[in-house]
């Protein structure tokens, strides 16, 4: 048994102890486990059919596969509490800030599989696939359908904030949207945001420092925010040697 499907039967197991202890009612352990084991085929079902919908970019991203000891700098135990997904059932917003390279990424998309284990609905995306999406949507005029759909996540990933200069030509009126969409979210969902520029450079990555400001009011206030130094992780992996022949 992997640690996804040990975690999965450990929430089937709470369910069913919570479920039978509201209704004070017995079973003896046989009917126990058997009714453990469809809830626990249940959850895996729900599992994958959640992790599709999240479109995370790299099916390895678990927090089991990374290397912890290469940064001593990473809090693993913060990191822990993120993985029980408490800030998406507060609805609080995630900051993730740091240079390229320092696993951002890597341990954003490990803490999103924990809340779909956790029965939340997830959504991964870059910051420049979403502007081009919706920027896209305001020639069909599918804009307010496509706010709506990033609107309902339980926890909304936005990667690479930063990591491209957007094409503002192409659609000059994306980063509004884009407003708009984590307007729709502040209050009622979490949206965590991983970028490796500081606070005070998205007015020059948006091209809008009024927009900046507004965005940074909705997501930034009150959010929690982590700040990655150290080495480059994606160095660190390429300089292990290759395992003998």
């Amino acid at each position: 048994m992997d640690w996804r499907e040990g975690e999965i039967r450990e929430l089937a197991l709470d369910a069913f102890d919570q479920r039978f202890a509201r209704y004070r009612l017995q079973a003896d352990e046989t009917t126990r486990q058997a009714m453990i084991a469809s809830l626990s085929r249940f959850g895996q079902r729900s599992f994958e059919r959640r992790i599709h919908q999240a479109r995370f970019r790299d099916e390895a991203a678990t927090l089991e596969s990374f290397d912890w000891k290469f940064n001593r700098s990473i809090d693993r135990v913060q990191i822990d509490e993120l993985a029980t997904a408490d800030f998406v059932r507060r609805g609080d917003n995630l900051v993730l800030a740091g240079q390229s390279g320092l696993g951002k990424s890597h341990i954003m998309q490990a803490v999103g599989r924990r809340a779909c284990i956790a029965g939340y609905r997830v959504r991964y995306t870059t910051s420049a696939e979403l502007l081009r999406e919706l920027g896209a949507s305001l020639a069909d005029g599918t804009t307010p359908r496509k706010v709506r759909h990033y609107s309902r996540f339980d926890l909304l990933i936005i990667d690479e904030f930063g990591f491209d200069r957007l094409e503002r030509d192409e659609f000059p009126q994306a980063p509004g949207l884009l407003y708009k969409v984590i307007d729709g979210r502040t209050r009622q969902c979490s949206t965590a945001l991983v970028t490796n520029i500081d606070f005070d450079a998205w007015g020059e990555y948006l091209g809008d420092a009024p927009l900046a400001m507004a965005l940074l009011d909705r997501l930034v206030d009150g959010a929690l925010i982590l700040k990655f130094r150290g080495q480059s992780y994606r160095a660190h992996r390429a300089k292990k040697p290759a395992p003998a022949q």
